[in-house]
């Protein structure tokens, strides 16, 4: 098997590097050489996605089985479809990481593999959408709506599109699960979003890689939501991360209209709250059907301190900055309790 990663030095591109050469497959990587070193292994070819030049010399390394984009995010449709054209004729497959904000219903409604997507044309620029009075649905669920239908434009039914919700992990980079690890090791009393038995569906960056790869080696097409079946309770994430990090803190569950009167960002500064009755109600089925399986969350809770305690985060990223509830403002939540 030979395929192309775009991007492949960090957190899920990594991921999918490692794993594609521990299956004994030939590997070729294809970035700016900005974010992180190369995996060793893999054949690495430099170049800017947005340059038709690059892309062009980029095919000539081809033929591959499949292309797996995992740098999408950062990129307007236009610059996609610019990609998926100048590769079209050096692959047969294009496996596309996408996310479930492409979906008109998120985060308000269950969604399903079938739901309805977003209207972005394949061509658009960066100003392509909007962001809601509420947070939804976002410029960038229209941007990566958008990307998708370039990806069609190009390869059609040889495109798979994965919509994971939340990916954790080791080497991540938004720093959602850091956060809450390193918060539960700092001890005391916690501020944690009520009910504590709420399930939420983060999936595991290596999982994540490993159904990428079993999607390029198959001849399946369309959209798989990639979020963990079982999941787990905000309860049973917040005592993991206790855990782990060896901790005597202790949980104060708030309710989410106090955290709300006290102007508590979801989503960032509490990381994974969010109060929407959709977000974390999105069925995996079809996934799992075509071979998705999830670790326990427990255990990537465990692998991530374990990562944090030996390497720290893989690369500085303004996300990181985004996510955590200061100090100050914790405490004045407590004292209003």
């Amino acid at each position: 098997m030979r395929i192309l990663v775009i991007g492949g030095t960090w957190f899920l591109g990594k991921s999918i590097a490692e794993q594609a050469l521990a299956r004994g497959w030939d590997v070729s990587t294809f970035n700016r050489g900005r974010s992180g070193a190369d995996v060793e292994g893999v054949q690495p070819i430099h170049g800017d996605r947005t340059v038709r030049e690059d892309l062009e010399r980029l095919a000539g390394h081809g033929p591959w089985d499949a292309v797996v984009d995992t740098s999408s995010s950062d990129f307007a449709p236009r610059d996609v479809l610019l990609s998926t054209t100048a590769l079209r004729p050096a692959a047969r497959r294009w496996v596309h990481i996408s996310t479930v904000s492409v979906y008109e219903g998120w985060p308000h409604q269950p969604l399903t593999d079938d739901s309805a997507l977003l209207q972005c044309p394949p061509d658009s620029d960066e100003s392509y959408g909007y962001t809601g009075e509420d947070g939804s649905p976002t410029t960038y669920g229209f941007q990566k709506a958008g990307g998708e239908r370039a990806v069609t434009e190009a390869f059609g039914n040889a495109a798979v599109f994965l919509r994971p919700g939340v990916i954790l992990g080791q080497g991540e980079y938004v720093g959602r699960l850091p956060w809450w690890l390193n918060r539960a090791a700092r001890g005391g009393r916690i501020v944690a979003p009520a009910p504590a038995g709420q399930r939420i569906q983060p999936v595991d960056v290596r999982d994540v890689a490993a159904f990428a790869l079993d999607q390029a080696a198959a001849s399946t097409s369309g959209g798989f939501n990639v979020t963990h079946p079982e999941g787990i309770t905000f309860g049973e994430f917040l005592g993991a991360c206790l855990e782990v990090a060896d901790s005597t803190g202790r949980p104060v569950w708030v309710a989410p209209e106090v955290l709300e009167e006290q102007g508590v960002k979801q989503w960032t500064e509490l990381p994974l709250w969010r109060t929407h009755a959709g977000v974390w109600s999105v069925d995996s089925s079809r996934a799992v059907a075509a071979g998705l399986r999830c670790r326990p969350v427990l255990e990537t809770v465990r692998d991530t301190w374990a990562w944090l305690a030996r390497d720290g985060r893989p690369v500085d990223h303004p996300r990181w900055a985004e996510h955590g509830i200061a100090e100050e403002k914790e405490a004045k939540v407590l004292a209003s309790l």
